[in-house]
């Protein structure tokens, strides 16, 4: 089954499965959109986990400070930074700096 798209400057044409997935074949290309389809379902999953945790780390902030204490406790951000790393590798620490950097300074 081939689609209509319409460029910003207005041309039609006409793509199949296959050339909009960089597919050689027609399988190949429906294998592709399924699967992609899963990851945008995992993709929106993964938000909203990322903005449970943001309001988590809120309230974990928020009782830090009204308290007396420190925003930020640094021994935690290495457990955290330990622990991705660990599970996923190096990249694992870079996920979860970029974690870590979301959910700081939301109170």
């Amino acid at each position: 089954m081939s689609s209509i798209t319409t460029s910003p400057a207005g041309n039609t044409s006409t793509t199949t499965p296959a050339e909009r997935t960089g597919a050689h074949t027609d399988e190949a290309a429906a294998l592709i959109g399924g699967a992609r389809e899963r990851i945008d379902t995992l993709d929106d999953r993964i938000i909203g986990l990322v903005q449970e945790r943001m309001a988590v780390s809120a309230v974990i902030q928020e009782a830090r400070i009204t308290s007396g204490g420190r925003r930020v406790n640094l021994s935690r951000e290495t457990a955290v930074l330990g622990h991705y790393r660990d599970a996923l590798g190096k990249p694992g620490t870079a996920l979860a700096m970029t974690l870590l950097e979301l959910c700081r300074g939301r109170v």
